[in-house]
């Protein structure tokens, strides 16, 4: 290993903010010079995401965040997920036709969630004001940033149809009738003022303002303007059919943001801490349960041994959240038994000198029945429509597919949040009129058959792929994530297995080459299953991948630094914080001092 890495590990003990964009890595790091802590800058820096990453997430998308309080001395899930609508019903949509909810569209949207819960932790855990934190977003809003290649070239290859189908959006992301150019200054007017109208709302108190401004949200001009548009909105989506919105005042009304206790497992000395099973979060304790067995460490870090055990540990864990995972509010899911020692025992003595070509979930007793119909869900080839706005299934490449953001901050009296903010994308939905956001496009993680815990159900979570992490050891306790749909546990798994068995700093893990499987049915319409398909960084080296082929994978070399978008942060016990971010797509950056 050489002492290189892409960019340094910044190192400090005031603060550090890390994110996928280095404006809103620098107004988080604002935040806690102006004397903020983590969760005002949390919140700064998530807004500020919505503007200059329009295409990865937006305020009426979903966000689950993972923190540490100082103050309490805990780790805690807020759960900014959105649920089903009252009137979104199996019958619903399978009257119309369709065997799969499609990827956008007004039939995909769930309740609006990432505002609400961005309010809840301002409100209670964070110091600012409403206007502090705003300002930022507002202002780049309103006078412009420099608008991303990638958002250039999403806008671009989507212009006619937003032209011709989605007129609301064409006037948002066209306005003079054509995509931006790659880096010109882009204004989002309407934005600007929605979230300056917000951040005047009156109230007695801090947390009075905040409240009022929730209440604005869900009940007030934003829900208006929402339901004046939809009352009448007809739009296409991507099963290539018009479809109406199932999403009703008294959904958005109802809905708040809430706090849960998160789901840990014990690795190799560190406690891990993910979000429950509403989200894919799970998947990665269950990784680690199986590969405890292992001696990973004496494994070359980017050997073919090292891969395959992953690969093959990772398609195990994937084929039980497909099984078993959905909302704990609705559903028994058998966590318990998927985390017990004796369980993950004996699936570890699955993972063979091959790649394994079958479905595997395990058979947890009483719940037999849903391995069984995970396995003869995947076999159903699901192609229908256009693809359009999906998560990516490889890498980040495929400009008009929807992805996500993340962000990971720490400040100086030890406050730790993690957050993994998506949906509403510019790609998802119509803009609302006058708001300049659309709605999200969450509602296709679930399925249209009853019988399941992800089967489409009213007041139900959809099973999310958002998935920040947490982990602590001795006192030194580390955030981390990334964006990337199905690949968010397998990217968050493979650099957290590399930091804590081969001693490498966090940048330098993230230098690491990267792999993912794509072996499992994937959560976004069209729900593609790939058989012991896997992508791999070319920079392992040829003699790696010829290995890996020749254990029986079918082996995809993505370009050069395109797989993974991971950023981390770490606070060590004398107060000493790190942080680093991918070089990858060149444009996440971690600051600190």
């Amino acid at each position: 290993m050489s002492d290189f890495t892409t960019r340094p590990e910044i190192r400090g003990t005031f603060g550090v903010a890390t994110s996928t964009h280095w404006i809103a890595s620098s107004v988080g790091m604002s935040i806690l010079e102006k004397g903020g802590n983590a969760f005002d800058a949390a919140v700064a820096t998530a807004l500020v995401l919505q503007v200059v990453e329009p295409h990865l997430n937006g305020p009426a998308g979903d966000m689950p965040a993972i923190f540490y309080s100082a103050d309490t001395g805990k780790v805690e899930v807020l759960c900014a997920q959105g649920v089903a609508p009252e009137a979104a019903t199996i019958e619903h949509y399978t009257e119309q036709g369709l065997t799969l909810i499609p990827g956008s569209g007004l039939l995909a949207t769930v309740v609006p969630g990432a505002f609400d819960g961005w309010m809840l932790m301002l409100r209670d855990h964070g110091t600012m004001t409403l206007r502090e934190v705003m300002q930022p977003a507002i202002d780049y809003a309103c006078d412009g940033h420099p608008v991303l290649p990638r958002v250039a070239n999403t806008i671009a290859g989507l212009a006619e149809y937003f032209a011709v189908e989605w007129p609301t959006s064409a006037s948002v992301w066209t306005p003079d009738g054509k995509a931006p150019e790659p880096h010109a200054l882009f204004k989002n007017p309407d934005l600007a003022a929605t979230y300056d109208r917000l951040a005047s709302s009156e109230g007695d108190t801090r947390e009075a303002q905040i409240d009022a401004a929730r209440k604005a949200w869900r009940e007030g001009f934003v829900a208006e303007a929402i339901f004046d548009y939809l009352k009448d909105a007809h739009v296409m989506d991507v099963s290539e059919a018009k479809h109406s919105a199932v999403l009703a005042p008294k959904d958005m009304a109802d809905w708040r943001a809430t706090y849960e206790e998160p789901l840990s497992y014990d690795y190799h000395g560190w406690t891990v801490h993910k979000t429950q099973a509403w989200s894919q979060g799970p998947v990665l304790l269950q990784a680690l349960a199986i590969l405890k067995g292992f001696d990973l460490g004496a494994m070359d870090p980017n050997g073919a041994e090292f891969v395959h055990t992953v690969i093959e540990a990772m398609k195990l864990a994937y084929a039980d959240r497909e099984a078993y995972y959905g909302d704990p509010d609705f559903s028994e899911v058998p966590m318990e038994h998927l985390l017990s020692e004796e369980y993950n025992a004996e699936r570890r003595k699955l993972i063979g000198a091959k790649a394994s070509m079958e479905q595997r979930p395990g058979r947890v007793p009483g719940f037999e029945h849903l391995a069984d119909a995970y396995i003869e869900r995947s076999k159903r080839d699901f192609k229908v429509g256009n693809v359009a706005a999906q998560e990516p299934t490889m890498s980040h490449l495929t400009e008009k597919r929807g992805d996500t953001v993340h962000l990971d901050i720490i400040d100086r009296w030890g406050n730790m949040v993690a957050a993994t903010p998506s949906g509403g994308w510019l790609q998802s939905n119509p803009v609302i009129p006058g708001l300049g956001f659309p709605l999200n496009s969450r509602a296709q993680m679930f399925w249209l058959e009853d019988g399941l815990p992800t089967s489409l159900a009213p007041g139900r979570r959809p099973r999310t792929t958002l998935t920040p992490s947490l982990a602590e050891k001795d006192g030194t306790q580390l955030v981390f994530g990334t964006p990337g749909g199905d690949q968010q546990d397998q990217w968050q798994l493979i650099w957290f297995l590399r930091f804590v068995h081969f001693g490498m700093g966090l940048q330098e893990c993230m230098d690491q080459p990267l792999f993912h499987s794509m072996h499992f049915q994937g959560s976004f319409f069209p729900r593609e299953v790939k058989p012991g398909e896997m992508m791999i960084e070319p920079n392992v080296g040829e003699d790696v991948i010829a290995d890996l082929r020749a254990r029986g994978h079918i082996v995809t070399v993505a370009d050069p630094w395109t797989v993974g978008r991971l950023t981390a942060a770490m606070r060590e016990p004398d107060g000493m914080l790190r942080a680093a971010a991918t070089p990858r797509l060149m444009q996440a950056y971690a600051v600190g001092r």
